[in-house]
């Protein structure tokens, strides 16, 4: 699954034709990659972490150039705004954000679980819900769209690296929002017949639940790159 079947992937852009400032809060390895792609598609990104300072030097070497800053300013100066943070924390720490997410599209690609005790995702934070939908409700706002929480980071902005293409989920309620992300994603590399349109927020319950399957892949084949996706 990690030979790739073509070095140059077109875009596929559909509702943003201008440069678009997107705001990342997380600055692990999902954060810096989604950055330093849609960098490079011609956004301006800024990547939030706990302080510009620790962000900046957990991430020397990104490239192209993207700006550093707290999450609190990310947020704010944003007219996107990615969700890259740990997904068990990710509640509280959003709602603290209400005023700066107020009006905006955010973006959750994160999965709400507790450990396990080798440090792989476990039980889901919201059995019966989801994470998406918890936002949505404590961000009425904020149009909350959730998508590439079913693969592992590397696939998120380079879907052609995958031997069999893979699919990317959207859950949100607001149609607008959904379009606006589906452009985004063809920055990505992903196709418009491989982009998945569940419907409303409440499905993200079930594109959430799939994480339960992803531990028992990685303990079997290690960390390979993978998606969890529809076969058609």
């Amino acid at each position: 699954m990690t030979g790739s079947l073509r070095s140059s992937p077109p875009r596929y852009r559909k509702e943003h034709h201008r440069m678009t400032n997107i705001g990342i809060l997380g600055a692990g390895r999902v954060g810096t990659t989604l950055a330093s792609k849609l960098s490079a598609a011609g956004h301006h990104v800024t990547l939030g972490g706990r302080s510009p300072e620790d962000t900046a030097a957990r991430t020397i070497g990104l490239a192209p150039p993207v700006a550093f800053a707290d999450q609190r300013t990310t947020a704010r100066t944003a007219d996107i705004v990615i969700n890259a943070t740990p997904g068990d924390s990710t509640l509280d720490r959003l709602t603290d954000l209400r005023t700066e997410l107020s009006g905006k599209i955010l973006i959750d690609v994160s999965n709400a679980t507790r450990d396990a005790a080798d440090g792989l995702p476990g039980d889901l934070c919201y059995p019966g819900s989801s994470l998406a939908e918890k936002l949505q409700a404590a961000l009425p706002d904020t149009h909350v769209v959730k998508t590439l929480n079913t693969m592992l980071f590397m696939v998120m902005t380079a879907p052609e690296t995958l031997a069999t293409p893979p699919t990317a989920y959207l859950s949100g309620d607001d149609e607008h929002a959904k379009r606006t992300v589906t452009g985004l994603l063809g920055d990505l590399g992903w196709r418009p017949e491989r982009i998945e349109d569940l419907g409303d927020i409440s499905t993200a319950r079930a594109t959430e639940a799939m994480i339960l399957v992803v531990p028992h892949i990685l303990r079997r084949h290690g960390f390979k790159p993978f998606a969890v996706s529809l076969a058609r």
